[in-house]
């Protein structure tokens, strides 16, 4: 089943477009979206005001929300999902709630001899299983380069995981993909990923250590590398790029190198 009927999607696109000057005062601050094409770009348009019309963003005392604020965070929403059938992708949450900063989680952890330990932990993001997504509104802001950085990306990404149940890095899979094939990218990517940190924790790594944290933040950081540095990505990891390629059903990369061979004054205006 589609995310609108056709009769709804007609009739919210009309009643809430996105003007074309929003949407050129969102997308000057989205490098990301370079490389997309007219027909892309006009897609993401259509399916941000999709998403703003279905979604409620709440913004917490100290959080300064303008319509551009609300399309800036919307693009960087729907970018993973253009290439893949429109399809309720973002179920289980009606709500994202912005925070003027980070801010404190409560986490509790049973270790291997049963002892539970709790701490406070400080976030710039959450996602709940069937809850909320939560962000801090800087993170927010921060992100849209090509700069390995994408908070929406990272945490809509543990969304997409949580559809097959809890987060465990194996969002559900296309018909024409393998769960080993995927299994064997991931696991010995986070494998290795682990075994740098092991012999070296304070060492350099390809992609953020916070990828090793567990299965679920792997496939987070590698969708966030994905669209915001695909480069460092394939060079670090080839197997997940291309098992992200398949399920994501794009090739940021491809647009990477084509903004990069292009002059900034030849950029298309939108």
């Amino acid at each position: 089943m589609g995310w609108f009927s056709a009769w709804r999607r007609r009739r919210a696109l009309a009643r809430h477009p996105i003007s074309d000057t929003l949407w050129a005062q969102a997308r000057a601050g989205l490098p990301i979206l370079d490389g997309l094409s007219a027909e892309q770009d006009a897609l993401l348009r259509e399916r941000s005001a999709l998403f703003l019309h279905a979604k409620t963003l709440s913004a917490l005392p100290g959080v300064e929300l303008d319509d551009t604020g609300r399309v800036y965070l919307a693009a960087q929403a729907q970018l993973p999902l253009l290439g893949l059938p429109e399809l309720n992708w973002y179920q289980g949450f009606h709500e994202i709630v912005l925070y003027p900063d980070d801010f404190l989680s409560p986490q509790r952890y049973r270790d291997g001899s049963g002892v539970e330990h709790e701490w406070d932990a400080e976030h710039s993001g959450e996602a709940w299983h069937q809850g909320p997504v939560i962000m801090a509104w800087p993170g927010v802001l921060a992100s849209g380069e090509w700069e390995a950085y994408n908070l929406v990306i990272h945490e809509l990404a543990h969304k997409l995981d949580m559809l097959s149940g809890a987060a465990n890095g194996l969002p559900p899979l296309h018909s024409d993909m393998r769960v080993q094939a995927w299994a064997d990218a991931m696991q010995g990517a986070y494998n290795d990923l682990n075994a740098q940190l092991d012999a070296n924790p304070d060492g350099e790594t390809a992609i953020d250590p916070y990828a090793a944290e567990n299965p679920a933040e792997f496939f987070a950081v590698t969708s966030e590398y994905f669209f915001s540095a695909p480069d460092l990505l394939v060079e670090a990891y080839p197997q997940v790029y291309a098992q992200l390629r398949l399920f994501y059903r794009q090739d940021p990369l491809a647009r990477l190198r084509q903004a990069s061979a292009t002059p900034a004054n030849a950029n298309p205006q939108h």
